[in-house]
């Protein structure tokens, strides 16, 4: 195990800045991104020329652009001593803390914006080609999409454990209430389900149900962080400091047959845990990546909060309101809030901010000292998902 570089609180996240998520708004990337820095700016009383360290994910939007960056900065009227694009899809938002994080330490940068901003119908991905396995043993016979790939997973899942598709259900219903109280979340969401409402939707890739899938929208949201030394010069005291991190990408790519139920998570949830001098029970929040529902019970497993093939059980046995013994995704996740681009994670984060912040309105977790935040990045050939990653996030 790696030695824990965030154990002694050396940074911290001093704001937090987020769109409403939209659909087919027609606007850029940049757009999003310059609504939430203007946020954060205000929040802070900081000007643009203090940050000199910026951080984002590769948006679908912009897939071709090969100095997107250099482009971002401009657009915002940045000019950073420090850049960063990480393309590990939904593990990016997650995983700039991280990589931020090490350069403020090692002095590359003294004040970094993370931004995650994306949107669906403007340019890029349509002819966007990935290559490698899986564009040439599965898209070349229909298997297309993400339902597509976590309905064959659910379907092992299945085999091997049992599906209890209510469980799923009571997961779809908990987000929504979320997404009712969360003024970000797209308008198409903001009204209540019922456990029947998911087992009577359609079915998309049996058995994945429409009410399984998350929507892709157009949106964004982002971070300040500087030292922990600079934020208390400041006078900030309503900080967020990341205290432990792990990532893996490539899950198990030596097995020529793997199980397509085992994930990353089995590596990273237990070494966060060690790094954090924690376990499952001390988590006050759980804010888990979440493009489809199935994903979030094999976190639950895989991390430890319960035994493989026991996902339902807990899920039907704990409460995962605001209110109850593990709150989960309290805005609603991704599933109901939207998922800006392809490949999101920066909502839930921004979610799980907002509480240890004290700032989540309606749907405020009492108490939360500590959260955990993960993500999940691109589907692979013949495997589960191919990047994982988890980091425990602390309030003040």
């Amino acid at each position: 195990m790696a030695d824990n570089f965030l154990r002694d609180k050396p940074v911290a996240i001093i704001a937090y800045g987020e769109v409403q998520n939209l659909r087919r708004s027609g606007k850029r990337p940049y757009e999003f991104a310059a609504e939430v820095m203007g946020q954060m700016l205000e929040k802070t009383g900081l000007k643009n020329s203090d940050i000199d360290g910026m951080a984002t994910h590769m948006p679908t939007a912009e897939a071709g652009n090969t100095f997107y960056t250099n482009t971002m900065a401009d657009n915002l009227g940045l000019q950073p001593r420090w850049t960063q694009l990480t393309d590990i899809g939904g593990c990016s938002p997650v995983g700039n803390i991280a990589r931020a994080a090490a350069a403020i330490i090692t002095g590359q940068c003294e004040m970094a914006i993370c931004l995650a901003s994306d949107s669906t119908g403007t340019t890029g991905i349509g002819h966007r080609r990935l290559g490698g396995y899986r564009q040439e043993f599965m898209e070349s016979i229909g298997f297309q999409g993400p339902p597509i790939a976590f309905g064959l997973l659910s379907h092992a899942y299945d085999l091997k454990y049992g599906l209890n598709l209510e469980a799923l259900g009571h997961l779809a219903v908990t987000q929504r209430n979320g997404a009712l109280v969360n003024d970000n979340a797209i308008e198409t969401f903001k009204k209540p389900i019922t456990v029947q409402d998911y087992l009577d939707s359609r079915v998309i890739a049996e058995p994945i149900r429409l009410l399984d899938c998350v929507m892709r929208c157009d949106g964004g949201n982002g971070l300040l962080i500087t030292s922990t030394e600079r934020a208390k010069a400041m006078g900030l005291e309503n900080l967020v400091y990341p205290t432990a991190y792990s990532e893996i990408t490539n899950f198990e790519p030596d097995d020529p047959n793997p199980d397509v139920t085992e994930t990353g998570f089995a590596t990273v949830g237990p070494d966060v845990f060690a790094k954090a001098g924690m376990s499952p029970d001390d988590v006050d929040m759980f804010h888990p990546y979440d493009d489809f529902l199935i994903a979030m019970m094999l976190q639950m497993e895989q991390i430890g909060f319960c035994g493989r093939g026991e996902g339902a059980d807990f899920i039907l046995g704990t409460d995962m309101s605001p209110t109850g013994t593990l709150p989960v995704n309290t805005g609603g996740g991704q599933i109901s809030a939207g998922q800006p681009g392809l490949g999101g994670g920066g909502v839930n984060l921004t979610e799980a901010i907002r509480q240890l912040m004290g700032e989540a309105t309606g749907r405020q977790v009492e108490n939360a000292k500590n959260a955990l935040v993960t993500g999940i990045g691109v589907i692979p050939y013949f495997r589960n998902w191919g990047s994982s990653n988890c980091m425990i996030l602390e309030g003040a």
